[in-house]
């Protein structure tokens, strides 16, 4: 059976074309359009998706959209806001100034200087009347309950108009490239589930699913066995661990749904000690449940980010995050004595969270599904439809986008005038210049699809110098508070990062944190966080054999098995697609040299 997987048009639009449970392409929309995260109808990277496959819209039996209608989507909200209001008139919080007080006097002086940062202790300076509206309504019971019912309403309303929106886009979408059948909608949150179990390769496990909102809810947890889901627990949206960092990322002046990356990094040099207990007085945990206290309302986090230092809020929102997903998923490893976990959701990019997840007792595997936020759901929900029954092997590789002919390779290179060579030992040739500091690009095979670059769009550096994440995220034109993120030579993985075993496949896409050991502190200090761990990606040779070949030959001249491993794109723009994109990132970020396919091409003028 053949299906043609839509995600949601509201962000990050994506196409996945799923064939009796394999995966035949997926890429998303941002690829082709060279706008981060697009929405709308996926277009582009629908016509990339049959070019490839050479498939047409009537060779699909189904087409398939991990939401269901506007109608059906509002009826599920709607009782949920109801809901709500029940339950934030009946909450009873902590003296909150008294808290707060408490609080301040518990903040350290600080001058150890943190990159990105002007003050270690910086706070949001705001002006006096927006910081007397956030004490107003995000602190004070009668303001701050009528602020979470509004900001409900209006969440309800804009949800509404963005459903009927979208589902105008998808139809008319559709008809215009010829698909006159219905489209089979499917629950949100069981696509999540759907994409992580069906390409975990476990015949048995907890399926948890967390994000922001999907049909009705802000999380699950499935039992799933032999090909089949069955939901134990539904989290009931807005208590939503999604929104909740959503807000915290937007009050500390970053954009959500796009930088949650940043504060999981910042968060490590704060003191969660200092606000957590306030931020989980706001939270009613039952066991394998739990509730937030206006979890619609922004102006909590921005009264906090407004008289705190940045580095303690986020501290106290990661450490809160943990907390409580990790008691939710406790308990329903404890319940149905599963210790295989699989993660889908948004929620499920934070990687320290997956790392605390699999720390949690009882828990001996886990997979985290490369592509976790909704524009995974495509393929979600196409391979729920097309799967014939029973266990398949679990997807070796995230490579299921485009790749181009060396012709097309040579025809990018020479539109710029750049001379190139094809080396017969490219892999030596490679290692040995990252050895000697230079920075290299490598644009070859198959497009990763999701957010991380996985080796075939990526920049690779010597991790031995931990100055780099300044210098070339300065060149790239970023800003980042983690590090670099290293590849690591499969073999070598017990040798770089502790208690790794069980999560070795999740290592596989960069999804998950682990304890770096000594030798990795000291020989890769450029890949190690301020809190000691690190976000690898482990390669064997029979995933990509030419990106392990070349830290193959680097090992052999280091006596390293990592290098850093960073997207292939200029700052705020999507990771490089076509050969076009990749030499212009190349020449823009000034980077040394450019692999492109089998060919080795110098910049013409490289930043030293």
């Amino acid at each position: 059976m053949k299906v043609l997987g839509i995600s949601p048009l509201d962000k990050d639009s994506t196409v996945a074309i799923v064939e009796d449970g394999e995966i035949l392409f997926a890429a998303g929309e941002e690829r082709f359009s060279r706008t981060k995260q697009q929405d709308g109808f996926p277009q582009l990277a629908l016509e990339a998706a049959l070019d490839y496959t050479g498939l047409q819209m009537q060779d699909f039996d189904l087409v398939c959209y991990p939401f269901l209608t506007w109608e059906n989507e509002q009826k599920l909200f709607h009782k949920n806001l109801e809901d709500e209001k029940t339950f934030i008139k009946g909450f009873q919080p902590a003296d909150l100034s008294r808290q707060v007080k408490e609080a301040l006097e518990k903040v350290p002086d600080r001058n150890q200087p943190i990159h990105g940062l002007e003050h270690p202790n910086a706070i949001m300076e705001k002006s006096f009347l927006h910081s007397s509206f956030y004490s107003m309504a995000g602190a004070q019971k009668l303001a701050s309950n009528n602020a979470a019912f509004k900001a409900s309403r209006q969440w309800g309303e804009a949800a509404t108009e963005s459903f009927k929106r979208w589902e105008q886009d998808l139809n008319n979408g559709l008809a215009e490239n010829g698909w006159t059948k219905p489209v089979k909608r499917m629950d949100h949150h069981l696509s999540h589930a759907a994409n992580s179990f069906l390409c975990s390769g476990f015949d048995r496990a907890l399926c948890v699913t967390l994000d922001g909102y999907g049909s009705g809810l802000a999380g699950s947890v499935s039992e799933a066995s032999n090909g089949k889901i069955k939901r134990l627990h539904g989290l009931p949206f807005p208590n939503s661990l999604g929104t909740l960092y959503e807000h915290v990322t937007s009050s500390l002046g970053f954009k959500p749904s796009r930088h949650e990356g940043k504060i999981v990094g910042l968060a490590s040099y704060g003191d969660p000690s200092i606000l957590g207990d306030i931020l989980l007085g706001r939270i009613e945990q039952t066991p394998g449940d739990f509730r937030i206290y206006e979890a619609n309302n922004v102006y909590f986090s921005r009264y906090l980010a407004s008289r705190f230092p940045k580095i303690d809020v986020a501290a106290a929102y990661q450490y809160v995050l943990e907390q409580v997903a990790c008691n939710y998923v406790r308990h329903w490893v404890q319940k149905t004595g599963i210790d295989t976990l699989v993660l889908s959701g948004g929620v499920t990019a934070n990687v320290k969270l997956n790392q605390r997840l699999f720390e949690i007792e009882g828990v001996n595997h886990i997979f985290v599904y490369p592509n976790m936020g909704d524009g995974g759901c495509g393929t979600g929900a196409a391979l729920y439809h097309s799967w014939p029954g029973g266990i398949k092997p679990s997807i070796s590789s995230a490579y299921f986008g485009p790749d181009f002919p060396e012709a097309q390779l040579e025809k990018a290179l020479q539109a710029e005038g750049l001379s190139f060579s094809r080396p017969e030992h490219l892999a030596a040739e490679v290692a040995a210049l990252i050895h000697s500091g230079q920075v290299v690009a490598r644009f070859d095979g198959r497009m990763e699809y999701g957010p991380r670059a996985l080796g075939n769009r990526s920049i690779m550096y010597h991790a031995r110098e931990p100055e780099v994440n300044q210098w070339l995220n300065k060149r790239l034109g970023r800003t980042e508070f983690m590090p670099f993120a290293p590849v690591t030579l499969y073999e070598a993985r017990e040798r770089c990062y502790h208690n790794i075993k069980g999560a070795e496949h999740a290592a596989e896409f960069m999804t998950i944190t682990f304890d770096c050991t000594e030798f990795m502190r000291e020989n890769c200090p450029a890949a190690v966080h301020v809190d000691g761990t690190a976000r690898p990606q482990l390669i064997s040779r029979e995933v990509n054999p030419g990106y392990y070949e070349i830290l193959k030959e680097y090992e052999k001249l280091s006596g390293i098995p990592s290098l850093i491993n960073t997207s292939f794109n200029m700052h705020e723009e999507p990771i490089v697609s076509s050969p076009e994109d990749a030499v212009r990132a190349f020449l823009q970020g000034a980077l040394d040299y450019l692999v492109m396919g089998p060919y080795l091409v110098k910049h013409p003028s490289p930043k030293h």
